[in-house]
């Protein structure tokens, strides 16, 4: 019901699990990729900081090199992405609402203000965006 397909010329919010992926699987689902083509890419500007903090982690437990990191990282500065403002009393009141982290009410309140689906990974996170109306982009299996 809350689900849709991609359709050309459309905006869709991406979160850091959906640019993780593709920035550090090299088996990451073609349809992730697949799903983006064509539309304007936008986030919180949370997510910036998110793609940051995912890579600490990634160092801390050894799971990338820094060599491998600086590639990823050269390639999320080629995604054209549009950062947007979120209003902070908003996300916390879906925050409140939904018993969820700041980051993930920022990417709701991002799709909630710009009326456009959530591209994500996150299963948790797709639940509590259908839970307030918001639309899951659906990766396509290329």
């Amino acid at each position: 019901m809350y689900n849709c397909t991609y359709q050309e010329h459309m905006n869709v919010v991406i979160d850091t699990s959906a640019l993780i992926e593709v920035l550090v699987n090299e088996q990451a689902p073609s349809g992730l990729v697949a799903a983006t083509q064509g539309a304007t890419l936008l986030a919180p500007r949370s997510v910036h900081w998110e793609v940051g903090n995912a890579f600490s982690t990634m160092f801390k437990r050894k799971a990338i090199t820094p060599e491998r990191a600086t590639t990823a990282l050269g390639i999320y500065g080629e995604i054209p992405l549009r950062f947007m403002d979120v209003q902070l009393g908003h996300a916390m009141e879906l925050s409140a609402q939904l018993n969820i982290y700041a980051y993930d009410a920022y990417v709701i309140a991002c799709a909630i203000n710009q009326q456009a689906p959530i591209l994500t990974l996150d299963a948790t996170l797709a639940a509590n965006a259908q839970r307030v109306g918001v639309r899951i982009l659906e990766v396509p299996s290329v």
